[in-house]
């Protein structure tokens, strides 16, 4: 009798833990195990020049007494990260989440939760409907009641608005409607005005002179430009939507997603401002080359090539440089090659740029920042799980160090010193983090942006903040048995066995 109680109560146990086991988890029981660094980890590059050390992190995948201390429900699959212009807070864009999260630069303590929550009572920080975007699937719905996942950011007026674009609004399962952009006061962390945009949205980017902002739309091959000239955001205004090649006409399905990340086109991605800001440069990830914007002409005057397949540029005279997801290498070329490929383009719709200097860091590189000094490019690697350090003089990888799987965003401090890496979550386990890195050089770098004041508040800025309380999202369904992959074989070793037992005591019988 004891012994057949024994035996039900472990089958009870196993049955009870194979239905509590997300699917995605038995899916993917078989491949690797999700990547945890843990605090304290540290590098020192080959030549000596700088040391990386992981010293704090902000994660939402493990119940664990050694890793509880970190643990932040607010991390929900982050995408990207900013630091602001004053070096007093950075910003992290928890894509499932539908959030962004504030922390105190110094103490990395969490500061506020930003909501991407909208009903009717925000209908008031709407801008005045753009006649370039228009509805054609959802036509007979509240389209600005919803929750917007945000992706990159970037900073307008010396820092004072943080903008945010939403890769989609909830209810468009396969974001093929127009999206929206949120800008934050950054004074309150408090969304001022929801701007409508055109279909997935992923990255975005402020001119040298702060009067335009582009945003490039992944979701059709488009590249929106807003004037943003004007001090208060109600003198903002969409100036034109300007197309690249293959412009999609979107028709995908109401009820079925489909993996919008892969049926886009060129796959436009890294947007960078050239300097002077007559030209603005979009790479395509699907092998277009770099597309080229003609400003003045707000058209797109073709594609220079030569490079691998660009995810991230970067400009920093007198070069730039760019990272590839596909070939898990960073590029760099100089700027006078650039200008004299997009000088051909009066000629020709394609021009090659010549002189690429290459450098293999790990697979999937992603996000590419530069020091202040522009000698160390960082690059978080995707499906490597590393942050990559490569000394700019020769285009050689001299560090590396191991993140928590899936690295994507990356943000850098003015001085060097503090290395903010995100680690996107995927169904399969793994990611949902901030890894935080500090930095130590030989030879200090110099501060790139002094820390500035921004101007008073103004009355007609505080009439339009929103009155939204901060709620924290709820913690998604990561369990026990997500963190120790082992407990899957062992559970079925276990039911095997018991069986195994049952039917020898049946054949006593």
């Amino acid at each position: 009798m004891k012994m057949n109680f024994v035996l039900s109560r472990a089958v009870a146990f196993v049955v009870a833990l194979a239905f509590a086991m997300p699917q995605s988890l038995m899916a993917a029981s078989a491949g690797p195990a999700p990547v945890v660094a843990p605090v304290g980890l540290s590098t020192t590059a080959s030549d000596g020049s700088l040391s990386i050390t992981l010293t704090d992190k902000k994660q939402n995948y493990s119940m664990s007494r050694s890793l509880i201390q970190y643990r932040d429900s607010a991390i929900l699959s982050p995408k990207s990260a900013n630091i602001h212009p004053d070096g007093s807070k950075f910003y992290v864009n928890s894509l499932e989440g539908c959030q962004t999260v504030v922390y105190d630069m110094n103490s990395n303590k969490r500061l506020k939760i930003i909501p991407h929550k909208f009903g009717r009572e925000h209908y008031g920080l709407w801008a005045p409907d753009s006649s370039m975007f228009r509805f054609r699937h959802y036509r007979n719905r509240d389209t600005r009641s919803f929750s917007g996942k945000p992706v990159e950011s970037e900073f307008s007026h010396g820092g004072r608005y943080l903008w945010v674009p939403y890769y989609r609004r909830t209810f468009d399962i396969n974001a093929q409607e127009p999206s929206a952009i949120a800008v934050i006061d950054s004074r309150y962390d408090s969304i001022v005005r929801l701007i409508v945009t055109g279909p997935l949205p992923k990255m975005i980017a402020c001119s040298h002179d702060g009067k335009t902002m582009a945003v490039t739309h992944w979701g059709n091959n488009t590249v929106g430009l807003i004037d943003i000239s004007g001090s208060e955001p109600k003198d903002w205004r969409y100036i034109a939507n300007v197309p690249t090649p293959n412009e999609l006409s979107l028709n995908f399905s109401l009820t079925h997603a489909v993996n919008r990340d892969a049926n886009s086109g060129l796959l436009l991605r890294g947007t960078v401002f050239m300097p002077g800001d007559r030209y603005l440069l979009v790479g395509s990830m699907a092998g277009g080359g770099i597309q080229v914007i003609d400003m003045a002409a707000r058209k797109c005057i073709g594609n220079i090539t030569g490079s691998q397949s660009p995810r991230h540029i970067v400009i920093r005279q007198p070069y730039l440089y760019l990272s590839s997801n596909s070939s898990g290498v960073v590029q760099r070329c100089c700027l006078d090659s650039v200008r004299t490929a997009i000088a051909r383009l009066a000629s020709s719709r394609s021009a090659q740029v010549r002189g690429w200097k290459t450098c293999r860091v790990g697979g999937g590189a992603r996000t590419l920042e530069l020091s202040p000094s522009g000698k160390y490019a960082f690059v978080a690697c995707n499906t490597a799980s590393l942050l990559c350090v490569v000394r700019t003089s020769d285009m050689t990888q001299i560090a590396q160090i191991r993140c928590d799987s899936y690295p994507v965003g990356l943000a850098i401090s003015d001085d060097g010193t503090k290395v903010i890496v995100t680690s996107q979550a995927k169904p399969s386990g793994g990611g949902n983090s901030v890894n935080i890195f500090t930095v130590k050089y030989a030879t200090p770098e110099p501060v790139l942006h002094p820390a500035g004041t921004d101007d008073a508040p103004t009355d007609s800025m505080l009439s339009i903040t929103p009155g939204v309380k901060p709620t924290q999202a709820a913690v998604p369904a990561l369990t026990f048995v997500s963190e120790r992959p082992w407990l899957v074989p062992v559970a079925v070793a276990i039911l095997i066995a018991i069986a195994a037992i049952f039917i020898l005591k049946r054949k006593r019988k």
